[in-house]
């Protein structure tokens, strides 16, 4: 392979994954903060800087042309964490042989875009074709967020404006999320988990248009639950629809607090409205 697939941890890939389809994993990273509990924070330009090279001399020892070594670089939305600007300040020291893409969100999406570019570049596809693949992939992608409370999200600053903030945590026991625009903003007023679910159904299904969608559900200590979210799904979604659960990484499981569930779903097509 001469082309390498380089993601960072929220994108929340499995192992055999990771092994299989030969990705290369930046960790983010999870500290305590005191009496507050744990923090995060992006990964260096300088550590970034140092796993392109390893990866491009990976690239040019596995290249049996020499012209289509490179390295794809995806990373968690810019809105989200410093790592995208770290990323960029990284690939300048690799001109035209490092490509960084601004996903726009977090998790299993990110997971996805990353996994369709590393199938490409096992078959032999160049940095050009893998970059258009994994862009498209993130254009036909959506993630929502189901939360079992508000208190991790209020403390992390993540939401998109403090009126969100404050509407969730007047109105909403069970907030339902949707990364847009690179930022997490409130879409769903529930009380309780069962109308949650229901409405989460109701967004993904609306939206698939009747055509096979790629799911993925990534927990935060709640399989139960995000198994039988994915019953649902199952139930509402077209034939051809496939499913995949995760425990949610650390770096996202400390802003989304214990019981929460993410949702990431590729749908067949683009969004035309």
């Amino acid at each position: 392979m001469s082309v390498r697939i380089v993601t960072d941890s929220t994108a929340g890939l499995p192992r055999n994954i990771i092994d299989e389809l030969g990705i290369t994993v930046v960790d983010l990273h999870v500290m305590e903060a005191d009496a507050k509990g744990k923090t995060t924070s992006g990964v260096t330009a300088l550590e970034l800087a140092a796993e392109y090279g390893r990866q491009l001399e990976r690239s040019s020892i596995d290249s049996n042309t020499g012209g289509d070594d490179g390295v794809l670089a995806l990373h968690l939305s810019r809105e989200l964490s410093s790592t995208w600007s770290a990323a960029v300040s990284a690939s300048g020291v690799f001109p035209g042989t490092v490509r960084v893409i601004d996903s726009g969100t977090v998790g299993m999406n990110l997971g996805a875009a990353a996994m369709a570019a590393a199938r490409l570049a096992l078959d032999g596809a160049d940095l050009d074709e893998c970059y258009d693949t994994a862009k498209d992939t993130l254009e036909r992608a959506l993630t929502w967020v189901y939360l079992d409370h508000t208190d991790a999200i209020r403390k992390s600053g993540r939401m998109s404006s403090p009126s969100d903030m404050l509407s969730t945590a007047l109105l909403a026991t069970k907030p339902i999320m949707r990364v847009a625009g690179g930022k997490l903003e409130l879409v769903g007023k529930t009380r309780t988990q069962t109308k949650a679910f229901t409405k989460l159904v109701e967004f993904i299904a609306e939206r698939c248009d009747g055509q096979p969608v790629f799911v993925a559900l990534q927990h935060c200590g709640a399989e139960a639950d995000a198994v039988r979210l994915q019953k649902l799904l199952k139930g509402a979604l077209p034939p051809g629809s496939s499913f995949m659960m995760v425990e949610m990484v650390d770096v996202l499981a400390v802003h989304a607090g214990t019981g929460a569930i993410g949702v990431s779903v590729v749908f067949s097509s683009l969004d035309e409205s």
